[in-house]
């Protein structure tokens, strides 16, 4: 069978459509670009917002119009919270979130037999953590691992703890066994994921953190950069800091989603925090760690949100000097209370609001980029393009090289010696001019 997968959303659904796609592979079925015919095609959905949902719906007609006689199947989270709705579009075979080898069993048996197949489970009724294989197949540079999947924060604006249900972690041996793989495989990198990272283990009987979790796979994996995926800023305490500094494999990059710098809204939104914990985490975080990169998520226009409250946000995120920032105009999601609370914003509104923070955010990216000119950065290169390598530094910041020599998938060290569009310009330790 020829498949195609089309992948939407977060980096914990990428890493599900690489293992789907090994699964295939050790099947024995041919992989394909969704763009190509295909004897079945996959979409794997997001929710996150009434955007991911119209986007997952147009690549089912898109598929629909490119393979006639086609299986059409439809996962993830879109369908796991709209099943109805879903139901709706045609689909020949529509799953959820959770058992992906059984979904892609459902996948062979609807097209050998062409019948239609709904098989979506309670997500929140979940309580074992689906073991699949890290990795990919397009090289062997950076390499994802899902540690964790659940939330149960439920954020007033998120409908994704409904969509993953509760906490699950991936046990501690069986992560430290599966890093030890990849490296062997020769990965450079191990991203670790999860819906809600900083959560590993608390559902586990072992009395393991987070912490432990790290330190484990960082010295199983030691030939390995690991780099971490999002975590919430109550998980950077002085002890947090102090163990994770000492593991000289892991990259001084941290993703602590903010979402406002407004402490009324941050309330509204049932985040955990409030700015100064936010601060105090990056501030422990510069204590430790030298120039570490450091990122963040930005809802900007939530319900309620008044130009003194954004103004507030704007004033924090640059009182924290992010390396960079992702920044969103809220979408309502129906479900959530945030779509039922009072002071909704005109879409217009919105987008004047995000285009007012992405300038803050150019100036802040700038300001990073011009202090790291002089410095020494490690970085993992990934393509040639344009007579440049191009890779990433432990920090998560692109820099770029002129060499001849072939570096795909090496780490060395370099000099930055200036700011480019492109990245980071930099040359080879050693090197004049």
């Amino acid at each position: 069978m020829k498949v195609a997968i089309h992948t939407l959303g977060c980096k914990v659904n990428q890493y599900e459509t690489q293992a789907m796609e090994l699964l295939l592979k050790e099947r024995g079925h041919q992989l394909v670009a969704f763009e190509e015919a295909a004897d079945a095609y996959i979409i794997n959905s997001c929710t996150v917002t009434a955007v991911s949902d119209r986007k997952s719906r147009q690549a089912v007609y898109q598929a629909q119009r490119r393979g006639e006689g086609a299986v059409i199947a439809l996962c993830g989270c879109y369908p796991q919270v709209s099943p109805e709705e879903t139901e709706q579009l045609g689909a020949d075979l529509i799953g959820g979130t959770g058992d992906r080898e059984a979904f892609l069993t459902h996948l062979e048996e609807v097209w050998q037999k062409k019948q239609h197949r709904v098989a979506i489970d309670d997500a929140l009724r979940r309580r074992t953590f689906e073991k699949l294989p890290g990795g990919g197949l397009s090289g062997r540079t950076r390499a994802m691992l899902k540690v964790e999947d659940g939330c149960v924060n439920f954020c007033s604006y998120c409908i994704i703890p409904y969509a993953r249900g509760p906490v699950r972690s991936l046990p501690l041996l069986a992560a430290v066994e599966e890093a030890r793989r990849l490296a062997q495989e020769g990965y450079q990198e191990i991203v670790l994921t999860g819906i809600e990272l900083s959560s590993w283990g608390k559902e586990l009987s072992s009395g393991e953190s987070l912490m432990d979790l790290i330190e484990g796979i960082a010295h199983g994996a030691p030939t390995c950069r690991i780099r971490l995926g999002s975590l919430e800023p109550r998980s950077i305490t002085e002890e947090f800091c102090e163990r994770m500094a000492r593991i000289p494999n892991l990259c001084a990059h941290f993703h602590l989603s903010l979402q406002s710098g407004c402490d009324d809204t941050l309330r509204r939104m049932n985040r955990k925090y409030d700015t100064a914990r936010y601060l105090g985490s990056l501030t422990l975080l510069r204590k430790y760690f030298a120039a570490p990169g450091i990122t963040t998520d930005l809802i900007v226009g939530f319900p309620g949100e008044s130009e003194e409250a954004f103004q507030q946000t704007l004033a924090f995120i640059s009182t924290c000097a992010f390396s960079d920032l992702h920044i969103f105009p809220y979408s309502i999601r129906t479900g959530t209370p945030a779509a039922t609370m009072p002071g909704q914003l005109t879409k217009q509104e919105k987008a004047e609001r995000a285009a007012r923070a992405e300038e803050v955010a150019a100036c802040l990216r700038q300001q990073d980029r011009n202090a790291r000119i002089g410095s020494e950065a490690e970085v993992l290169w990934e393509e040639k393009k344009d007579g440049f390598w191009r890779g990433h530094s432990k920090e998560y910041v692109e820099v770029v090289l002129p060499s001849e020599r072939d570096l795909k998938n090496q780490v060395c060290r370099v000099e930055i010696t200036a700011v480019t569009p492109e990245g980071l310009l930099s040359k080879e330790k050693g090197e004049t001019g």
